[in-house]
Formats: C-alpha cells, structure tokens, sequence
C-alpha cells in the first residue's frame, strides 16, 4: 500500500489520497472526516510512517 499523500485540489478542500502503481488516485478521503474517524476509533496495531489510517500512531 502507498503512503497516503495530502493534496489541496481546491483552497480550502484539503485531501488525504492514495495512489496505485499507475499513480492514479486509488483512494480518497477528506481530511476532517479522517481526523474524526481516526479519534473515534482504537486500534490495537502499529502503524508505519505514512500510514496513520491503517493502526494505532506511534508515540513521539
């Protein structure tokens, strides 16, 4: 899986994307709707660099 990158398409609309080897968009999410899912949700896995949607976040 690809790190996910972010993009502002538009001023103000910010994006969490994933591309797949073709460098299209493979998956799209908004940033706020992600930041809220990611505080609701407990995952009992790390996550690598890149990856915050896909486990736990390592502490700093």
């Amino acid at each position: 899986m690809s790190k996910r990158e972010l993009i502002e398409p538009t001023p103000g609309d910010k994006r969490y994307v994933r591309r797949d080897d073709e460098g299209r968009f493979s998956e799209e999410v908004d940033v706020g709707k992600s930041s809220a899912a990611d505080q609701r949700r407990h995952s009992s896995h790390d996550a690598g660099r890149g990856q915050g949607d896909k486990g736990d976040r390592q502490k700093a």
